[in-house]
């Protein structure tokens, strides 16, 4: 079994309260649902410009890991609503 856990910090532009950064995050977490993948925010829950998630997935092939694990953070670069301030990814066999 293998395991890949990715953390995103991230900056949400344009957010003047914390309703807009949560109507942000659901439009992206949505998007995420069909994938198989668990999200959470796991920081910044009271700060409206800035994010914490953290993404698991689990798999038994790396690859397959490393080729989910980038689609988010692609979703994140195209997406203008968002900056990606630091990126943290770890991949751990079992």
């Amino acid at each position: 079994m293998v395991i890949g856990a990715m953390e995103l910090r991230l900056r949400i532009l344009g957010a003047r309260s914390l309703k807009e950064k949560r109507k942000v995050l659901r439009s992206v977490k949505d998007r995420f649902s069909r994938m198989n993948i668990s999200i959470s925010e796991t920081e910044d829950q009271d700060k409206w410009q800035a994010a914490t998630l953290g993404f698991a997935v689990v798999s038994n092939d790396a690859n397959f890991i490393n080729s989910i694990l980038d689609k988010i953070t692609l979703t994140f670069i195209d997406n203008s609503e968002i900056e990606i301030l630091n990126n943290k990814i770890e991949i751990v066999h079992l």
